[in-house]
């Protein structure tokens, strides 16, 4: 540890500045009062192009992101490249689903995706399983924060569990205290710290290196040695529908996410939206150069850490980032890891802690519960929710949060009938999407049970490439399990519905019954439309 002084000293430093930051946010755009989950959630919905455009970056682009895409373009080549092209298509994708949301949330005061289905489709149960199912897929995003913070803190020899525990201890105060403006504020830095980072990497690293020629070759040499069918730096026949599946399923999975719409719904207005949707695939372009870290690790030799006995991966980055950079800006490079883990962690908390306020408490528990009340029992939720993620990380495997996550992409796609599709039309009966939901989550788990890791020897949930020799096509090709259980999910709502009709089933009653939610502030067509969040 004495040989890595200057880094640790640098990260402490950063990270202390940042924390700080997080409690000096309560006092950030203050309003009279912050007891409230339109104030405490959600900032007050008051965030402009620039706080929005940091806030939804920050939370979209983590710590994990950070480490485990260059990990899995060391592992596997090319396949990890496919978080490029999902990053890049899903912004046309939501360009409008995002602002039509927004504008029926802001008129109607939602705070989470299930507050939507819940008044679109007058269904109490539609809604309690959106509301479960993004708590499932939202907590162990969470303790994979705290995967990234370990990855750096182990490159450091620093072993032991008790950095995390305070690092969060720290985490779950100012959010407590400050909301989503802490995250909000503390994204600016965060941001800036890997912007800096991953340009100094892609400029200084590979002059180091002999360029990336030689980076290419090194690359293209390890993969022609692997006897691993799915590897190399440019795709194969077998793993190229997986590319595709994988990258437009994570695209249509990525806003259903709570804790990405709690970052859009705290924005002021919709032209705020339709700007960063322009201005987001910047990110991507840095994910593209994150990705390539990959590549130069593999050219620089970097061996990861070992801890029990198990290579850890996810240190890549970390340990190249050790070897090849000064060791002042190691710790700069290192602090932009950890706070990385920060801003997503805090979202995700307050995303969560409001859907089981919305959704569980007042639905079912108090139904005339107060502003007031509804703050602090999601403050308090947020704060089990970090304790929950600390658990995880404490009791379990990492590789259980990371399997878990990967599940989680596939559990989370099954409420885009509901959510997406329920903002253009109500032709799904309550039943049907009731119905599939079930089924997509059934034939999701089903997939992802068959799908082994030779790599690690898992016989079960080993990935998320779903061979199609399984259905008993003669092929090597893979598709992504949660592409296919969406399309199971989508046709057995399809069915369920007509079924319903047929039989003359009531349906819920649409509480958002308007035309109109495309317009803008100001136009004709909406001067009776309130947007100014009044009720």
């Amino acid at each position: 540890m004495s040989a890595h002084t200057t880094e640790l000293v640098v990260f402490i430093v950063l990270f202390l500045i940042v924390s700080g930051m997080g409690f000096v946010a309560a006092r950030w755009r203050r309003p009279s009062d912050l007891a409230s989950l339109n104030e405490w959630g959600l900032g007050g919905r008051s965030f402009g192009s620039w706080v929005t455009w940091f806030l939804i970056g920050g939370d979209l682009y983590t710590a994990y992101t950070f480490v485990a895409v260059p990990a899995l373009v060391f592992s596997a080549g090319a396949l990890g490249f496919y978080a490029l092209p999902y990053t890049v298509v899903v912004y046309p994708l939501v360009f409008l689903v995002l602002a039509r949301m927004w504008s029926v949330s802001h008129v109607h005061g939602f705070v989470t995706p299930a507050d939507f289905v819940r008044a679109r489709f007058g269904s109490p149960t539609l809604a309690l399983a959106v509301a479960i199912t993004g708590l499932v897929a939202t907590m162990p995003y969470i303790a994979l924060q705290l995967v990234g913070i370990e990855a750096v803190l182990k490159a450091m020899g620093i072993t032991g569990h008790l950095p995390i525990i305070i690092a969060f201890a720290i985490l779950a105060a100012y959010t407590y205290q400050s909301g989503l403006r802490a995250p909000a504020l503390i994204a600016f830095v965060k941001d800036s710290l890997i912007y800096i980072v991953i340009l100094a990497a892609v400029i200084y690293i590979p002059a180091q290196l002999g360029g990336w020629d030689s980076i290419f070759d090194a690359a293209k040499a390890k993969f022609d040695a692997s006897a691993a069918p799915g590897d190399g730096i440019l795709l194969n026949a077998n793993n190229q529908l997986q590319y595709i599946t994988l990258a437009f399923g994570s695209a249509l999975a990525l806003f259903l996410y709570p804790h990405s719409l709690t970052g859009v719904l705290a924005s002021k207005n919709r032209n705020v939206i339709k700007r960063n949707m322009s201005a987001l695939p910047a990110y991507s372009l840095v994910l593209g150069l994150i990705a390539l870290l990959g590549f130069m690790a593999i050219a620089a030799g970097v061996k990861p850490v070992t801890a029990g006995g198990k290579a850890d991966t996810n240190t890549i980055v970390p340990v190249l980032f050790d070897q090849m950079f000064p060791d002042w800006f190691t710790g700069v490079a290192y602090a932009a890891i950890g706070i990385g883990a920060l801003v997503p962690a805090a979202i995700m908390s307050i995303a969560a802690a409001n859907l089981f306020t919305r959704n569980i408490y007042r639905e079912y528990i108090n139904k005339d519960a107060t502003d007031a009340q509804e703050a602090n029992v999601s403050k308090i939720a947020s704060l089990l929710v970090k304790v929950g993620a600390v658990l995880c990380i404490l009791l379990l495997d990492p590789q259980f949060s990371i399997d878990l996550q990967l599940i989680g992409g596939v559990v989370i796609l099954q409420t885009l009938p509901s959510v997406a599709l329920g903002l253009y039309t109500r032709w799904f009966h309550k039943g049907g999407l009731i119905a599939g939901w079930a089924a997509g989550l059934a034939a999701g788990m089903w997939m992802l049970y068959l799908i082994p890791n030779p790599a690690n020897g898992k016989q079960h949930f080993g990935g998320s490439a779903f061979g199609l020799a399984n259905l008993g096509f003669d092929t090597k090709m893979t598709v992504y399990a949660g592409f296919l259980a969406l399309g199971v999910n989508l046709v057995v709502a399809a069915l369920g519905t007509l079924i319903f009709r047929a039989a003359k089933v009531a349906d819920g009653k649409d509480a958002t019954a308007r035309d109109d939610y495309f317009a803008d502030e100001g136009d004709p067509k909406v001067k009776d439309l309130d947007l100014t969040g009044s009720h």
